[in-house]
């Protein structure tokens, strides 16, 4: 270990594996280290008699329940966007060669007590039931203007100027109601809150676009996740690794980041010190760097039936908007199933999740847990959510901030990008990524 590197990276969460690849896709050399034996860390995959010990319960299951390593329980469940960002991220490290991802079976929010499909096109907004027929018309011209949309065209603007006009002018010109704004923001767009109804559109109309872009790749819904769960992202990325000469230890505490003049300049471990340039690490490892802006509680649910109203979907995302339930951030909902290899065939795992606002989080989940019906096993959780102090340019520390309540990876991505940003000093140039698809069934 002692050797002088490009980067040290500590923690094999997602957001910290990438930020590796990317790196060594880039030349740079890179050890990469975790304190746990498995990887993952905070977002690790677990098989099932893991999954009971963590969360306080002997490593005995039930037997129904099948053989523990036909399960990959992820503690923090997320989706793909099949044309986002995290895609075209892994497809420039090349880590896609060693994954096969699974198309979720479709996106559902929750209104006025009912789940419905998200309609994501025009044929679909004529056809849904979630919404009166003067207001599917009004939708339908809404999402086609979403759909042909282009800043630099002012043609297809309509009027509006997109660096001023605000998300709540755009609904407003096109006559939406409360309802129809609600899941076009929550569930489309993907905002956590009501702040981007007073923004500038420009950012709100591309997320709209590219939720559409991705269904028009695979079809039927927008979002992917990898067969046998997240866990094979971070061992996906070992492997890559392995291809550009970097280094991967598990098992290997980090006893200190050694900062001299203001600046990282190593990191020791076990009476050993690594030489770097840079560290770049999940916020366990760096807690004087650091604030506390939150709590997130989740629920991960094991179940023995599909989710009513979802169309026996054996995959599936349902959000629940903040207005629908009198809150102040959005209730997320997740379910997998033997389907992706992450479970005992019959059986389904679900997530709730959502901010925590209140002196009594487990209760906040109450109505996303009601969706579910009848629930066999439930592992709740509360966990802080930390960002950094600052950017990291300075010392060269550069903290990821914890995992958002969200079930798709859109901010995670977000997060990737600035601190690439912070290191390089340069945006990432995604014109650079060839084009191609995952594998996907």
């Amino acid at each position: 270990m002692d050797e002088e590197y490009d980067a040290i990276i500590l923690g094999t969460g997602l957001k910290e594996c990438i930020l590796s690849g990317m790196l060594s896709v880039a030349g740079k050399k890179v050890l990469h280290m975790d304190r746990n034996s498995y990887y993952g860390g905070e977002s690790a995959s677990l098989i099932l008699e893991d999954l009971f010990e963590k969360f306080g319960n002997s490593k005995e299951f039930p037997e129904d329940y099948g053989r523990s390593r036909d399960w990959n329980v992820d503690l923090i469940p997320k989706f793909l966007m099949a044309n986002g960002q995290l895609v075209k991220l892994l497809i420039h490290t090349g880590v896609t060669r060693y994954l096969e991802f699974k198309l979720v079976d479709g996106s559902f929010v929750y209104k006025g007590g009912k789940v419905y499909k998200v309609p994501a096109n025009e044929s679909e907004a004529l056809s849904t039931s979630l919404m009166g027929l003067f207001e599917k018309r009004r939708f339908r011209k809404f999402l086609v203007f979403a759909q042909e949309f282009e800043c630099d065209k002012p043609a297809t603007c309509h009027g509006l100027d997109p660096h001023k006009s605000t998300m709540k002018d755009v609904y407003d010109k096109f006559g939406l109601d409360d309802n129809t704004a609600d899941f076009t923001g929550h569930a489309l767009a993907l905002h956590s809150t009501e702040k981007y109804k007073n923004e500038p559109c420009l950012e709100s109309l591309n997320r709209i676009k590219l939720y559409s872009d991705s269904i028009a790749r695979y079809g039927k819904s927008p979002y992917l996740y990898p067969l046998y769960g997240l866990g094979e992202l971070p061992q996906g990325f070992a492997r890559l690794s392995a291809i550009y000469g970097g280094t991967y230890m598990l098992n290997k505490p980090c006893d200190q980041i050694v900062i001299e003049d203001g600046k990282v300049v190593g990191v020791t471990s076990e009476g050993e010190t690594a030489k770097c340039k840079m560290v770049i690490c999940d916020p366990s490892y760096a807690t004087d760097r650091v604030r506390n802006v939150g709590k997130v509680v989740r629920c991960i649910c094991i179940l023995n039936h599909t989710i009513a109203h979802t169309n026996d979907a054996t995959s599936c995302q349902i959000i629940i908007p903040q207005h629908q339930v009198g809150r102040k951030n959005d209730i997320y909902i997740s379910m997998v199933s033997n389907a992706a290899n992450v479970t005992k065939k019959g059986y389904y795992l679900a997530l709730v999740a959502t901010n925590v606002e209140t002196n009594n989080p487990e209760l906040e989940l109450k109505i996303g847990l009601d969706l579910l019906g009848s629930i066999q096993q439930k592992f709740f959780s509360v966990v802080d959510v930390m960002e950094p102090l600052d950017d990291g340019t300075a010392s060269q520390v550069f903290v990821s901030k914890s995992y958002d309540a969200t079930t798709h990876f859109e901010t995670t991505c977000k997060d990737i990008l600035e601190i690439y940003r912070n290191v390089t000093g340069e945006e990432f140039d995604f014109s650079k990524v060839i084009h191609e698809e995952v594998e996907s069934s």
